[in-house]
């Protein structure tokens, strides 16, 4: 029975960095080489990096995309690594359109060329936007095996290329992708890869991208299942990883081409000679998707590093105001980047209690950060006496003052400016535009007040579990939360308590469920319509808030794209009287 190993090359690309992508995918493919590695394969687009938006537009970008493509090939002949069949995810173009592709390099040429036919149009997907869909097969003839492809969406949807593979006849399908992180998402992954193996009637290999790119974060997660669905092995998450699999194949002779299905079915010979017996290698222990909250910490680190990294920036630099938002942004960051690249600044006004003073400063000396303390209250002084503010304005200037302090930190040092807002609170407009949502990314944008203390109270027990300093200050987590900005405020002041104002934004935002719906959940009538107000009266708000990680499958920004000016409200009907 023929054999083949098998590299997925789970790694970490950056759009439009076509060299670095390049060098990137030659590194992986030379260690896959020096493992005895027949067939590599990289994830979806793994040279031009995933989502390319609106670069796949330009001419001049995809035409880099080929170029790069040739010359990679020549790259990984010139490095040793010829035999090996590299499968890279690349940008195409033709006389039709652009193209999400894939290609198979061997042997210093570009062997064979397939486009994506599934072009997802939901949710952070706009490929119909983008890409044209191909209608082509290419299976290639590796030692005597027939190995088809597939691109991501290809194989969620049904029917299509893994229909017409399964009709056609081949010894395995390698499927890369760009799969973006939701949380619990790898429960769907599994069932799904094994049913499409069931479907093709053979071997399945599905390969994942890692890494930040924007507020998209991916988690690797790659596997290969057999043709009965069953689990053989799977990489860990968010780490770039080269999974190694021996195959024991049972090669058939599928010779046929032309039409299958809706499709042009071509074969490309690459060697047709099985493999001489070699020594197998131990498969290699089954990686456990992660628990819950570590899954989450692990995005939120994944998805704040990659951002800071990839835009070339050092370090970063937010407020630390003793309360709990700031300390899990702090202790996130700490973990990404390193304490040394971690600026905090107290910026106390006059309403700021000295619990608050002393959290911070407990923050600061638990992960060993930079730390610095700037008063804000002369600032706000001369804007209220000369403007004459009161109330609101009042409260909202001292956060505007915070804001140019730390933008001030930002040009004068080179700090990237993190906002420290979390889901629940940019959900109902619970901030302060050009004040606490200045900055240039927001790591906790997507992650609900409830979800903040349960991920602070499980790293705190991390730390403690590997007799670390747990990070976050048991105060911050304990305390009521207050925005401070007046005397004696908290935020049940103006906010439901927060378990009950995520459930009800839980069903809004991420179910789409409308007024009479939540009244059916058994919400109060008055309190939803006081919710619902304050969520679309702030979608302004959300408009010009920084990006941030997505970990929910409703996130504010590409998810769910609402009108600014728009005159529909959730309400109770008004009837007769």
């Amino acid at each position: 029975m023929p054999q083949l190993r098998l590299g997925l090359a789970q790694c970490n690309p950056c759009v439009g960095a076509l060299d670095a992508n390049a060098d990137l995918i030659v590194e992986w493919t030379r260690k896959a080489a020096e493992a005895g590695v027949h067939l590599a394969v990289f994830p979806e687009m793994a040279l031009t990096g995933y989502p390319v938006e609106d670069l796949a537009l330009r001419a001049s970008f995809a035409d880099g995309s080929l170029r790069a493509l040739e010359r990679l090939a020549e790259r990984l002949e010139d490095a040793g690594c010829g035999e090996v069949a590299a499968v890279v995810g690349y940008l195409d173009r033709d006389e039709v359109g652009p193209r999400n592709a894939v290609a198979v390099l061997h042997q210093g040429l570009v062997v064979a060329k397939q486009f994506k036919h599934h072009l997802p149009n939901y949710g952070v997907f706009d490929e119909r936007r983008y890409f044209k869909p191909g209608d082509a097969l290419d299976v290639i003839r590796l030692h005597g095996l027939d190995i088809g492809m597939v691109i991501c969406e290809d194989l969620w949807q049904d029917g299509g290329p893994i229909s017409a593979l399964g009709e056609a006849g081949v010894d395995l399908v390698v499927v890369p992708n760009a799969s973006p992180y939701e949380r619990n998402k790898d429960d769907q992954r599994l069932p799904l890869v094994a049913g499409r193996a069931l479907e093709a009637r053979a071997p399945l290999a599905y390969v994942n991208t890692v890494g930040g790119q924007d507020d998209l974060v991916f988690d690797g997660d790659s596997l290969i299942v057999d043709a009965e669905g069953t689990l053989l092995a799977r990489a860990p998450q968010f780490v770039e990883h080269l999974l190694l699999f021996d195959l024991d194949l049972p090669a058939g002779r599928h010779d046929r081409v032309g039409a299958v299905g809706e499709f042009d079915l071509r074969r490309v010979m690459l060697s047709d000679e099985p493999l001489a017996p070699y020594p197998a290698t131990p498969a290699p222990p089954v990686a456990q998707p992660l628990p819950e909250l570590a899954e989450v910490w692990s995005a939120l680190v994944t998805g704040l590093r990659d951002y800071v990294h990839k835009n070339r920036f050092r370090s970063v630099v937010f407020g630390f105001s003793g309360g709990i938002d700031s300390a899990v942004v702090a202790a996130l960051s700490a973990d990404a980047l390193g304490a040394d690249a971690l600026y905090g600044v107290s910026m106390p006004s006059g309403y700021s209690s000295e619990h608050s003073r002393s959290d911070a400063a407990d923050l600061a000396a638990r992960i060993g950060c930079h730390f610095e303390t700037q008063p804000i209250g002369a600032m706000v002084q001369v804007f209220v006496e000369q403007l004459g503010l009161s109330g609101l304005a009042e409260e909202n200037v001292q956060a505007r003052c915070r804001g140019v302090l730390l933008m001030a930190r930002s040009n004068a040092f080179g700090h990237l400016v993190l906002a420290t807002g979390n889901k629940s609170e940019l959900a109902v407009g619970y901030s302060t535009i050009y004040g606490d949502a200045v900055g240039g990314f927001a790591p906790i944008k997507d992650v609900p007040k409830t979800l903040i203390w349960e991920l602070a109270k499980w790293r705190n027990a991390e730390a403690e579990h590997n007799g670390q300093t747990p990070p976050i200050p048991p105060n911050s987590i304990t305390k009521p939360p207050s925005a401070e900005l007046r005397p004696d405020q908290l935020d049940t002041d103006s906010l439901p308590d927060y378990e009950l104002l995520d459930a009800v934004l839980d069903s809004y935002i991420e179910g789409d469920r409308g007024y009479h719906d939540l009244l059916e959940a058994g919400f109060d009538a008055e309190m939803v319509e006081k919710i619902l107000r304050m969520v679309d009266a702030a979608e302004y708000k959300r408009r010009q808030y920084p990006p941030g990680t997505k970990i929910n499958f409703r996130a504010f920004g590409r998810d769910r794209r609402l009108p600014i000016t728009n005159g529909w409200r959730e309400r109770a009907p008004i009837t007769a009287g």
